[in-house]
């Protein structure tokens, strides 16, 4: 297949530009304007010119059979004021817009588009399991995921078929959420957050990659897929697992007030329960490569 990729540069993107290519795709990897070069050193190969600002796409889009959306800012960049939220929302539900308005333009379209969003999607729902068939939240991380897949499923209509990834918290060795979790813990100062009864729903980024390589290559998957280890676990739960995996304590929680103080709304990204399982992909006989925490953590962080 010829496979457009938003958001190549990403943890996620980068390493699923090297697994498409190796599985025999090629990829094109669509590039805005200022894009840094650095960036995409690393996974050559076609780069399509992409101006979400204005939806020009590159002509070496024609004739592409799949979509992955990957775009977006980082969530978890600085305190969310009004601009930086604005930010947000815009690169993530206006971008994929473009994208899909692009796609209309296009005399033969992709086959299917995967777009991604986030279990935030289902806001903080305590400890009740949230399935795909569940109703979303509505704190702003949820209206953001609801809009930015509204935006992804406009493209059913143009006859392409559409598969919203909501991504759980993507572990992976080199980058993502697992250093900025781990940091404190390898100084000696890491502990639970807040009550740590919130419930994580986490993946591990290997998963993620053979996740979208099968629902791409699979014409029966389509609508919501909650892309999540079938085992998530509380936050002191995982604090004790990745305390044992670095061999250092956990003694210092991080009270909610004090991340409340200091990060802003933001905090709500550590405070929120979402206790998520994917049910579409057991259903679809997706078999996880990693569902225990702790042997996940203990191969990662060896």
């Amino acid at each position: 297949m010829k496979i457009l990729i938003t958001g190549s540069t990403g943890l996620v993107g980068r390493a699923l530009v090297g697994e498409l290519k190796t599985a025999g795709h090629t990829v094109c990897r669509l590039v805005r304007p200022g894009t840094n070069k650095e960036a995409l050193r690393g996974n050559e190969g076609f780069d399509v010119g992409w101006n979400p600002a204005t939806g020009e796409l590159g002509a070496a889009a024609v004739g592409a059979d799949a979509v992955v959306n990957l775009a977006g800012a980082p969530i978890a960049e600085g305190r969310w004021s009004a601009e930086r939220k604005k930010v947000l929302r815009s690169s993530r539900v206006d971008t994929t817009g473009a994208l899909v308005n692009a796609l209309a333009k296009m005399a033969a379209r992709p086959r299917v588009l995967v777009s991604s969003s986030a279990v935030g999607f289902y806001g903080n729902r305590g400890d009740e399991i949230q399935s795909e068939d569940s109703q979303p939240g509505n704190d702003f991380l949820s209206e953001v995921a609801k809009d930015w897949e509204t935006e992804a499923e406009k493209a059913d209509a143009l006859g392409i078929r559409v598969v919203r990834a909501r991504f759980g918290v993507v572990l992976a060795r080199d980058g993502g959420a697992l250093l900025q979790i781990a940091r404190p813990f390898r100084f000696g100062v890491g502990g639970k957050i807040g009550s740590g009864k919130q419930w994580m729903s986490w993946i591990s980024l290997e998963d993620v990659v053979a996740i979208l390589r099968f629902v791409l290559e699979n014409g029966a998957v389509r609508g919501a897929i909650n892309v999540v280890s079938p085992q998530p676990v509380r936050n002191e739960e995982f604090t004790k697992v990745l305390a044992k995996a670095l061999h250092r304590p956990a003694l210092f929680p991080a009270p909610a007030f004090a991340l409340r103080l200091i990060l802003g709304e933001m905090a709500e990204l550590l405070l929120s329960s979402q206790r998520v399982v994917p049910v579409q992909l057991e259903k679809l006989g997706y078999r996880f490569l990693h569902s225990d925490l702790t042997t996940t953590l203990g191969r990662m962080l060896a």
